[in-house]
């Protein structure tokens, strides 16, 4: 069941979903409305799975950056969410999609107790220039039936850092 906005806003309220800045105008009717955060690594180099590959780091500027197709951006959220009660699920939307920008396909899914600013795969269809702090997407909060237990419980599979992940599929392939 996803909760509607009044709801994502009450347990807001309760303490049992933290959106970090939270600002309550962007709470539409079934989702809250996120933002790219203020940095992306961009990928122009070819990528092996069973290798590291480091790609820094660097702050979209206030005048914006041209996303181009062909390349692979990691981005980030501006908010952190997470909740111990509530799973999410994290989405573009019209108004990124209208744009011809892909964001984040691959994995949607934030488990029970997640809490984090997200990892943001993105790809556009045509040249297009982002700004940060932008409406990029939506995430929704979906009740947890059966027994919970938290993400913060369970080993996680990777270390996760603070900024935009890379992947670490290469740790198993080694």
């Amino acid at each position: 069941m996803i909760l509607t906005g009044p709801a994502i806003r009450a347990a807001v309220r309760l303490g049992d979903i933290v959106i970090d800045p939270f600002d309550p105008a962007r709470v539409s009717p079934n989702a809250y409305d996120w933002r790219l955060g203020d940095t992306i690594r961009v990928c122009e180099v070819d990528l092996d799975a069973a290798a590291s590959t480091e790609l820094p780091e660097q702050v979209i500027p206030p005048e914006g950056m041209v996303l181009l197709p062909g390349r692979l951006y990691l981005g980030i959220t501006h908010e952190r969410t997470g909740s111990e009660r509530y799973a999410q699920l994290l989405n573009g939307d019209h108004t990124t999609g209208g744009l011809g920008i892909w964001v984040h396909v691959s994995a949607p899914l934030g488990h029970v107790g997640h809490a984090i600013r997200w990892t943001l795969e993105i790809r556009v269809a045509r040249p297009v220039r982002v700004y940060p702090r932008m409406t990029f997407g939506k995430v929704v909060f979906l009740a947890a039936h059966g027994s919970r237990l938290s993400y913060q419980q369970v080993a996680a599979k990777y270390a996760r850092s603070d900024g935009i992940d890379i992947s670490h599929l290469y740790r198993e392939l080694q």
